[in-house]
Formats: C-alpha cells, structure tokens, sequence
C-alpha cells in the first residue's frame, strides 16, 4: 500500500512512504523549521519510491501530544494533501509511536518529550500497551506515576526511557527512583515516521474489515499554546 507519514510532533522531523518498492526515509534535526523542508521533503520521497502524487493511497501524522506548532503543520499538512488527491488520512498519538520500538522491554516504558518549563509529555507503557493517560508532567510526578505502576519491586526491571528527550527526563527520574530502577536508550533520538506507517497501515486494515469508520482525526493538546496563554483574560492590578 502507498501511504505518507509524516512526524513533525517534536524537534525532529521525519518523513517516511511505503511503497512495492520498500519503505523510504528521511530525517533531520529541523527544531521548530519544519514547515522550510516539508514539502521539498514529500516530493523527493514520493518519486524516489518510484511513485507519482496521485499513487499515494493514504496519509497519516502524528496526533500529539508534542510541539503545539509542530503538531499543527502536521495536519495541516496531511489535510491538505489528502483533500487535493481524495485519500483518506489518520492520525496516531506520538507517545504510542516512541514507545512501539520498546515492546519487549521487559519493565515499564517512558517515552519523554520536552514541554518545556521543566515538564514533559509522557505516559507509561508496558509491552506497548499503555498504563496511564497522556501527561504533562515533572518528573517529581512520572516518579509518582512509576510507582504506583509497581515499579520498584524486588526483581523488578527498570524502567526504560526512551524517546526524543530521554536524555533530559532520565537523569531526574534516576536521581528521584535511584539509579538502578532508570534506563535510558540511547538510541531514541529518532523521528517515528516508520512506526507511523506502521499504525496507518493496521488502521486501514482495520477499517477495510469494518472495525469502525474513517472520522476525522483532531490534535491531541495536553496544555494551551503560549500565544493562547499569553492574549488570556488579564487579572486586574
């Protein structure tokens, strides 16, 4: 099946088609630039995967939580090329994409993206299915979280983070937990366009038996942007 995935969700931008041909990929450390290579981006990958605009059969991007403008360029993105060439399009939320990689982690999971303000996006998994809601957090309350999920038992393995910012988060958790119940992966600093093809293909299978119906997807937003914020109701002096 042709399909375009598009991650935008966090500082790293990825793009991904899967085509008869294989699977092709792009990736770059773009911070908040996304939208100066976006399309430039598509149309390299569409032709490499031998493809013409009009074969693609079916878009996807991610549903956030993540960067607030990130997120947004996404599905407008995705919208967009699904209305001009009358494709369907989904959505999967960005947590479920970092943290797919992780499966066999025999503990608890993290996925970690920076929110800023000394707080993260996150949730916990274990063997990809999730243990808790979308949070934006600190890491005084993933702790929490990770304890209550019973981590920290005798035997217990440690949790694993992951994700584009596990750098950041793992560090706090280890010095709040100990540093024998924190792993991070050092390998995660990637873009998930793959594992987002990945979910658009099961949707769509999914669909095409019947197990429910083609809505469209919205955003998934765990706070208000800064500008929301910022032109809010005024307190009076």
């Amino acid at each position: 099946m042709n399909i375009l995935a598009i991650d935008t969700a966090t500082s790293l931008f990825s793009a991904a088609v899967s085509s008869p041909a294989g699977i092709f990929q792009f990736e770059t450390d773009t911070g908040p630039k996304h939208s100066e290579i976006l399309l430039e981006t598509i149309d390299y990958l569409v032709r490499a995967a031998g493809l013409e605009p009009k074969d693609l059969e079916l878009a996807a991007c991610m549903q956030g939580p993540g960067s607030f403008t990130g997120v947004r360029i996404g599905f407008a993105a995705v919208k967009g090329i699904a209305l001009a060439l009358g494709i369907p399009f989904v959505a999967a939320p960005t947590l479920d994409c970092i943290a797919a990689p992780s499966e066999a982690w025999p503990g608890l999971v993290i996925p970690a993206i920076d929110a800023k303000q000394n707080r993260f996006f996150t949730a916990l998994y274990r063997q990809n299915e999730r243990l808790t809601d979308f949070m934006d957090a600190d890491a005084g309350e993933i702790a929490r979280a990770v304890r209550a999920a019973g981590q920290g038992r005798a035997g217990e393995t440690a949790a694993l983070v992951t994700g584009p910012d596990s750098a950041l988060l793992a560090p706090l958790l280890a010095g709040i937990l100990g540093e024998n119940q924190v792993a991070r992966d050092p390998a995660s600093r990637k873009g998930k366009s793959r594992e987002l093809l990945e979910f658009s293909r099961k949707k769509y299978i999914l669909i095409e038996k019947g197990g429910f119906s083609f809505e469209e997807p919205a955003p998934i937003y765990l706070r208000k942007s800064d500008a929301e914020i910022k032109s809010g109701p005024k307190h009076p002096e």
